[in-house]
């Protein structure tokens, strides 16, 4: 018999559900490129596809706060996935611009990235998917208008 504690409930399901995903997908990486983790991988895919990116705009589309992707986007700049260029609209603020090596890694992983969603998603159909999606979405509705 299953035991009933608060952390039986579909929140706390969901909560290990990306904790799992988070592992896997990090373990797939590795074999790939030792050194850069999901996090790191994020950045470059959101910096890939949009520039123009701010730094606060990246923070938000990966749930960390300014100082979290400040030290993640540090560390990137270190491993060489990234550097910074003067910003011509606003020389206060620096741009960034992915490196050869970030590109390449870009590249590298790209079929991982592919094969981690697979994974997860392994027996679902579109129509379990879309339904999951709506599902989940209502909750973060739910939880922003309280």
């Amino acid at each position: 018999m299953k035991q009933k504690t608060p952390t039986g409930t579909v929140l706390y399901t969901i909560e290990q559900t990306i904790k799992e995903y988070r592992k896997i997908c990090q373990k797939n990486i590795q074999k790939i490129v030792s050194d850069i983790t999901v996090d790191q991988c994020l950045v470059l895919i959101i910096l890939n596809d949009n520039v123009q990116i701010s730094q606060i705009e990246i923070a938000k589309l990966i749930f960390k706060d300014n100082a979290s992707i400040t030290r993640i986007i540090e560390l990137m700049v270190k491993k060489d996935y990234l550097s910074r260029e003067i910003n011509d609209l606003d020389k206060r603020k620096s741009k960034l611009v992915i490196t050869e090596k970030g590109k390449k890694t870009i590249v590298s992983l790209t079929p991982v990235f592919k094969l981690n969603r697979s994974t997860a998603l392994d027996g679902l159909s579109p129509d379990e998917i879309e339904l999951l999606d709506k599902l989940l979405n209502k909750i973060i509705t739910n939880c922003k208008t309280s």
